[in-house]
Order: C-alpha cells, then structure tokens, then sequence
C-alpha cells in the first residue's frame, strides 16, 4: 500500500476507535432560533412603539421605509454585540452556486481616538461588493466592478459562529449597478409575489377571505460521508467532489442493508452536532436516517415558507462542511461521487397555503372545497406540461447529468405521478356529464365527483417520477443535492403563476357570457385535464418502454445539460419571465451564458485532473508493477524453468501493458480534443463540444484504469479504493 493511502486508512481506522460527541441533554424547544433575529427577539430591543409599526408593516406586506430601517439596524447591532459578535456580513446567494459573503467590523475609530461600535440603516439596507468577479453573462465589464447586495427582510438575520468568531449575517439580494439580478434570491422573490397575486384571484372564486397565498417547501437533502484523511488522499474527489476511477466494491448497496440501518455511532455523533448547530439557526431539522448506498444519508427540516426554506438548506450545506470538519468527516453533495451506486438528490415538496391556512392542493370535505382542489393541482398539471423543458433545463448541471435516469434517480423526461386514486378522479371529471345549470352553490352535482379526504402519501410512491402529488402537495425528486432550489422554485413558482393568470381569464370569459362561476370553472378545468394528459405517466420510468411511449406523446428527452439548457434562451422561455416581471430578456441570456460556462468549466476541469492523476499516479505505479513481474518472469526463466509454468505471468504483463498503452493513448486523444474545444469561442459551441467530444473519453479511460486496480499489487495501489471509501463507520 502506498504511504499516502496507508496512512489515510490508518488514520480512518483509529478514528473509528474514538468516544464520539453525545447529545447535550437539552431540549430542543430551549435553544431553536437561538441565534436568530426574530420579529419576536427585536420586541426587546425595539421601542413599543416602532415595534408596533413593525408587525403593522409585516402583516400589511409593505415595504420597510428608512426610518423603521434604522430603528431595526440599532436593535439588530445590540442583540447581535451582546451574543459576542464582532462583524457582520450580507449574505448573498451569487450564480456560482454557493453563497458569498464579505465581513465588516462594528468597529469604527472616532476622530478623538475613542472608538465606538457603529451600524447603521445604510450598512444594513445595502452594500457594495465586487459585481465584476462573479458571474454575469456579459451584464458586467470585468472593469465595472459595482454591484450591490439589498436586505430581504422577508429572512431574518442570523449569527454565525466559525473558527472562534462570530458573523452578523443579513440575508440580501445582489444586483448589478444597472439593475439586473446576478443571484438566484431576486428572481426567486419576484416569482412568489406573481404567485401570491394569481392563487388569490384564484382562490377568491371560493372564497372572498383569502388575502395571501405563499408557496411552501421542505427539502430533503441527500448526501455522502467519507473519512476525511481518505478523502484528502483523493485528488479526484478533492477537485471535482466525485471519484473518476475506482472499481466498485465487491459490497455495495445490492444487499440493501443500509437503507434505514442503525446509524453508525460516529456518524451519529456528526448528526446529533449538526442538529443542534441547525437547531440554533432556525432550521428545523426533523429527520435523520441511512440513505440506500453505503455512507449515504438523509436529512429533512419541517416546512417553511420557500425562501426561508431555500435560505435555510443553503446555509445547511455550509454548516454541514464546517461540522463534518470537526468529526474528520468530509460531506459529499455531488449528485453522484461513486459511479456504480446511488446517487444524491434533493428532494423538493412545494404546496401553495392561504392566510386562512388552507392548503391548496389537499381536497376538502365538501363540493365546493373539491373543486378548489381540483382548480390548483390541475393547473399545477396543466402548467408542467406546458413548460415541462424549463423545469427540467432548471434541474440541469453537469454532476446532476449523472444521476438522472441512472436507476436511481428520476429520468430527465419530465412527467407527473398521481396514484391510482387521483388518476381516476380526473378521469371522472374530464368525462362526466355536467349539469348545463347549478341551482346553488352549495349543491353537489353530477359534474363535481366527491373526493375523499386524502391521507398523506395516500398512494404507493413512484421512485422514478421527477414530479410527484404525495398527498398534499407536489414533490419535485429530480433536483440534485448540490443544486440550489431557487433555481427549480423561481421556474416551478413563475409557470404556475402564468397558468393561473391565464386560468382567470379563460374563466372570466365564460362568466361573461352567462355561465354560472361553478361551471364555468369546471368547463376549464375539464379542458386543461384532457390537454396535459400526456405528461401524466404511473409506470416505471427506467423503462426503455416509456421513452418510446413519451416520445410518441411528444414529451421531451433531453439528456445532456447544454443541450437541456437551450430553453432558457426561448421566445417562449422570455415572453414567461418578461410578462411576471422576473427576468428580462438580458438577465435569461445571461443566465443561459453563465449556466454552460458553468458546465464546461467543470468537465474541463474533470479531464484536467484525469490526465494529471494518469499520468504522474495511475501509469508510473503500473509499470513500477509491470517491472517487478518482468523480473520475476526473467528469474524463473534463469532458473530453466518451462515458458508454460510462468504462462500467467507473462499473460498478466501483457495484460497490464495493453491497458497502460489505451490509457496513455486515450488520455492523450482526450487532451487533443480539448484543445479543439478551448479555442471555440461561443460559449454553447464550447459546452456541447465538452459534453460530447471530451467527456467520452473519461468512461473509456475509467474502464482501463480500473482494471489495473484489480491487477496492480494492492500495497502499491496509490488511491484509496471504493470499498475503504464506502465503508470507514
């Protein structure tokens, strides 16, 4: 075994000896939102009076003027100084995936040489970082470097704690000097109030005290652990967070015995500080649990309003890095870092709920309630399968590209599951004879079917649907666990606020003409059922039988990340975004450049280190190997012996040679073409060139280099295997 790999494992095995880190033996309830500034924290920190104003603005939706603003910065700078914190920060969502954030002290030295503590409504409101260096799509000059981030009050400020200090952090917008969005959290925020607007005019068809509808999610995160000393001796997972070699392990998930396991008693301890970290946060971390492969696992919060929840899983993933750290774990996000097994996704549950909490898209006990279900959850439908090629362009990432329709994860055809129950439902209602009159209201007739209350997850689930009604609300499974949910909500949020718009006005029309509001609303809904049947699918969809059956639906199968990405550039694509005021055709252009640049930055990175692993690591170690059976095969030859008694030995040299000359030539051709590909100059020429010309090249190599691993002595293998990988507890 190598040094470096011998003493990861080593080190990997001597940690699993360790006592681990127990719970604290306090309450949950006793620290949850500890370092959160809450509206009901700022009560003591606010005067009655502007305190008052505060929950007026709240409850009113309206925007929080300047003075309110300075009165709430005060409060926020003495909770956050008197919790030890020293700086603060707006934390930003940029379109590099991750988020950002630049740090500055309270501190400021006065003219008389006494310094005071100082933050003001101007540093809370707005800041001014760097716009150039992130990514733009063309918006910014490398030379204009403005851009500037602006507080969403709508996500509370909260304190974060890392290498002894503490962080003021204010959850905020980023936009350029000209006012274009350069983050996933503007959009996002546009998309809800278009929502908000059309499910109330909606929802004022049944009932008049609806004033507020906000789109709910809860995310479920998958993701890897691995021993941090062996992840270190692993160039590969270092740089691209996925392993590009590796044979599998003799063991890996096929006995099922992960799933759902006892958690092993360190990882446990990884769990129980990350909860308690998470607890502090606000982030209402509920669930734990083994996922399927080996060291995979799962956890999920409680539901929360979208951009809190998509703020809270953002700052989740930061923390798990840092906690992980602390128990010698490092936490693999990339949706498939070990080819062969499982992947990872997010999993994300959106329902729509009013001011009065009803929930939208869970059926009442009465007709009237049936048909407001009916109403949502079918234009939910209608509205998918609309725009079924932008909500999978939103999901779409060179490590998702892994995962989707890889038996494990949803396929990239997009398609609805609804179960038995809610299949037959609409089938009654597209096909029942509806009454041309309605004496009441409140009168159930032949056109409405009564729908029984619906228990949660009331059907069995369908693994392989990337879209997915689970009782009360839908479940979007093909997101990716690194991604960022704001980019599937800001779609999934726009196109049904446009399908709802449009919904109204059919409605509307009917109303018009002398139709009664019920059947009205039911000849509509009768129309979008038989429209979207097509992208309605209850069977497998792994099956090579349903992409034959969606094709002659005429639903798209788009498999590759730049070609998926096309959309975004549409008429169509632009005339949704332009007309809810969320993007305008500059900032979707914009997007689409970033996205594939985004994507052929990353393969072109994997071939980097594929080449550089090949050659100073992979090829040296093999012929090191090679040498010493030549010299075997030479003494056994001095010693008279017979050419058939060392036959296996001379077989296994030629073995090892053949497989060393493809990898050497494969490398080399795979270098040759991206060099082709680097000199393209349109940003999708370059990514389809990756996508299709480089990246082939990497199963090919991968194949040759994990059969060496099978050959090469195993003291000299330089990397850590899959099966040291998969299973350190």
């Amino acid at each position: 075994m190598s040094n470096l790999r011998f003493n990861a494992v080593e080190s990997a095995i001597s940690r699993n000896k360790r006592p681990v880190v127990t719970a604290t033996g306090e309450k949950a309830s006793s620290y949850f939102g500890k370092n959160v500034f809450t509206v009901k924290k700022m009560k003591d920190y606010l005067p009655k009076n502007v305190y008052a104003r505060l929950t007026s603005v709240i409850d009113a939706g309206e925007a929080i003027d300047f003075d309110l603003a300075e009165h709430i910065s005060q409060a926020m700078k003495s909770w956050a100084i008197s919790n030890g914190v020293s700086h603060y920060t707006h934390w930003f969502q940029p379109l590099t995936g991750t988020t950002a954030e630049k740090h500055d002290a309270f501190f400021e030295p006065g003219s008389d040489g006494v310094a005071i503590e100082k933050f003001t409504a101007d540093a809370l409101v707005q800041q001014e970082p760097d716009a150039s260096s992130f990514p733009n799509g063309g918006i910014r000059n490398t030379f204009e470097a403005r851009g500037y981030t602006g507080w969403d009050p709508s996500s509370p400020a909260f304190i974060y704690e890392t290498g002894g200090g503490k962080t003021l952090c204010i959850p905020t917008v980023f936009l350029s000097y000209t006012g274009e969005a350069l983050d996933y959290k503007a959009p996002l925020l546009k998309t809800l109030n278009a929502l908000d607007k059309a499910a109330v005019d909606v929802a004022q068809y049944f009932d008049k005290s609806v004033e507020k509808v906000f789109a709910s999610l809860g995310i479920e995160q998958e993701y890897f652990l691995v021993d941090l000393a062996l992840f270190n001796a692993r160039p590969d997972l270092q740089l691209t967070g996925r392993t590009l070699f590796g044979h599998m392990s003799a063991k890996g998930q096929q006995l099922e015995d992960h799933y759902f396991g006892a958690i092993p008693e360190r990882v446990l301890a990884f769990m129980v500080d990350l909860e308690q970290e998470a607890l502090k946060l606000g982030i209402p971390l509920k669930t734990r649990h083994n996922e399927v492969a080996p060291s995979q696992f799962e956890c999920a919060p409680m539901y929360e309003e979208i951009n809190l929840a998509i703020d809270h899983n953002q700052l989740l993933l930061n923390l798990m890095d840092q906690v992980a750290i602390r128990h010698d774990f490092k936490v693999l996000s990339h949706e498939k870092p070990y080819a062969d097994i499982n992947g990872s996704g997010k999993h994300n549950n959106w329902s729509l709920i009013t001011n009065t909490g009803i929930n939208l898209l869970a059926p009442g006990k009465t007709p009237k309630n049936n048909l407001m279900f009916l109403t949502f959850f079918v234009n939910v439908i209608r509205a998918v399968y609309e725009h079924a090629d932008l909500l999978r362009a939103s999901i779409a990432t060179a490590s998702n590209d892994h995962r989707l329709g890889a038996n494990e994860a949803p396929p990239a055809i997009i398609s609805i599951f609804l179960g038995s129950q809610l299949n037959a439902v609409l089938d009654e209602v597209e096909t029942a004879r509806v009454a041309k009159k309605v004496k009441s209201e409140s009168q159930l007739w032949h056109g409405i079917p009564k729908i029984p209350t619906l228990q949660l997850d009331n059907t069995d689930r369908n693994r392989t649907s990337p879209f997915a009604f689970t009782g009360n609300k839908f479940e979007f499974r093909a997101v990716g666990s690194s991604a960022n949910s704001a980019s599937p909500m800001t779609v999934l949020n726009a196109i049904v606020a446009e399908q709802l718009i449009q919904f109204k006005i059919e409605v509307d029309k009917q109303i018009k003409k002398g139709t009664k509001k019920d059947l009205a609303l039911l000849n509509v809904v009768r129309k979008y059922i038989k429209d979207s049947k097509a992208i309605r699918f209850e069977g497998n969809g792994y099956s090579k039988e349903w992409e034959d059956e969606a094709a002659k639906r005429g639903l798209s199968n788009i498999k590759t990340t730049p070609r998926a990405l096309d959309v975004y550039v549409t008429e169509k694509t632009e005339k949704l975004f332009e007309s809810l005021g969320v993007l305008n055709k500059r900032e979707g252009e914009a997007r689409h450049e970033i996205l594939l640049e985004n994507y052929f930055k990353k393969i072109q990175i994997e071939a980097r280190v594929i080449g550089e692993i090949v050659n100073s690591m992979i090829v040296p170690v093999a012929i090191t190997y090679q040498n010493e059976l030549i010299e075997n095969v030479k003494g056994l030859k001095e010693l008279g012996l017979k050419a058939a008694s060392f036959k296996s030995q001379s077989d296994l040299l030629e073995r090892i040679g053949e497989h060393i000359n493809v990898i050497i030539e494969e490398a080399e051709a795979m270098r040759q073409e991206r060099k082709k590909a680097n000199v393209l100059e349109n940003v999708r020429d370059k990514a389809i060139a990756y996508d299709e010309s480089v990246k082939p090249y990497f199963d090919k190599i991968r194949y040759h280099i994990n059969k060496l691993e099978q050959i090469v002595d195993d003291r000299k293998w330089p990397l850590p295997k899959l099966r040291e990988l998969l299973f350190v507890k």
